[in-house]
């Protein structure tokens, strides 16, 4: 599915200097390396503020947080994700609502969100939390709407989505806060778990600041019950020596996932329409938006059953997700059951994603087509 040493390999003397110089300044918590990324970052994505944080998870619950979402107040979001978009949410003492996708991005319906605000599970709806699922943003201009007339907040989940845009926005800029993820499988990555809000909003950044350090604005003075969720130093010197190669690999994405769209139609197995038949279906890209194509996710009726032929095949792949949150058993507590969300739930038995990342060359990406052309036929 993804082979980080590719990536690795050209930057290790990089990568191995900005590990020393923390070594040597001792900065192992925050410090100028963190500081640096997150100046660097925030330009980059065109927001005001950049708070760099330990993890992806952490840095949806800062954002949450930050922008006063908790205890009396409901969060609409998707149940085709991973369980950290919902489990924030709770996390910040609010309750989730949820809302089923659109079939063809897989991203949360404005449409369905719409209908949830009208019903009584609507009434202590506060903010909208779509995810740009798979590198591709959330119908933004519609979200933007919503939030306009309802006086919502609207809270980004861009986990996937470094350096993807909706119109000429980046994520991260669109809504009052977003939050991001550089798990090691990420876009942009670090060497372990981080993670980043970023905001337009002074007092949204200063209450994330206070509240990564256990609700300090001063050492040792609590004005909060925050958290520990303080990026390390090593994190930060790894990130922002990736940082600046991260436009190049996304257009290098870009161009990986372009490839299976030419190769998958020379083959005759892409399908037109929202659901598969006999062959697949492709992912695309929403006119007015850019895919970073974080995963290339197809849709199969025999998900299963190809996702094992390509295994001994030594082929990567991964669903996400096998299971809608709404279906966790850890989430029965929020009320919903099997059929609730009838395009979550078909996505979840028809989705594969495909091996992709920079350095995926075109002879791998041939073996991947002509070893799902053969289990088709």
């Amino acid at each position: 599915m993804l082979d980080l040493k590719r990536q690795y390999q050209p930057l290790q003397q990089e990568l191995l200097n900005a590990l020393a110089h923390v070594l040597d300044t001792q900065q192992f918590i925050l410090g100028e390396s963190v500081a640096s990324f997150e100046r660097a970052a925030a330009d980059q994505l065109g927001a005001a503020h950049a708070i760099g944080c330990s993890s992806g998870t952490d840095a949806l619950w800062l954002a949450l947080a930050a922008a006063e979402i908790g205890p009396g107040n409901a969060v609409v979001t998707t149940p085709f994700s991973f369980f950290a978009s919902v489990s924030c949410i709770l996390r910040a003492g609010a309750t989730p609502v949820l809302a089923d996708i659109d079939p063809a991005t897989l991203n949360l319906d404005p449409a369905a969100v719409e209908s949830v605000l009208d019903s009584a599970r609507g009434a202590d709806v506060r903010a909208i939390l779509p995810v740009h699922l798979y590198g591709q943003t959330a119908d933004w201009k519609s979200f933007a709407r919503l939030g306009n007339e309802r006086g919502l907040k609207l809270i980004e989940d861009a986990a996937q989505a470094w350096g993807a845009e909706w119109g000429s926005v980046k994520a991260g800029a669109l809504g009052d806060a977003a939050a991001f993820s550089f798990y090691p499988t990420k876009n942009l990555s670090a060497a372990g778990d981080a993670g980043m809000v970023t905001t337009n909003s002074d007092n949204v950044a200063e209450r994330a600041r206070m509240l990564r350090q256990h609700g300090m604005r001063r050492r040792y003075h609590h004005d909060e019950v925050g958290w520990n969720a303080r990026m390390d130093g090593f994190q930060g010197a790894i990130l922002q020596v990736k940082l600046k190669y991260i436009d190049g690999w996304n257009e290098a994405r870009r161009t990986v996932a372009e490839r299976y769209h030419t190769l998958f139609r020379a083959a005759g197995l892409a399908e037109d329409g929202v659901y598969p038949r006999h062959g697949i279906v492709l992912p695309h890209e929403v006119h007015g938006s850019r895919h970073v194509w974080h995963q290339y996710v197809i849709r199969t009726a025999r998900r299963d059953e190809l996702r094992e032929f390509l295994t001994t095949r030594k082929i990567g792949s991964e669903i996400y997700y096998p299971v809608p949150l709404h279906m966790q058993e850890a989430l029965k507590s929020l009320g919903y059951s099997e059929g609730s969300f009838p395009e979550s739930e078909r996505a979840a038995r028809e989705v594969l994603a495909l091996p992709i990342f920079p350095e995926l060359r075109e002879d791998e990406q041939q073996t991947v087509v002509d070893s799902i052309a053969e289990f088709l036929s």
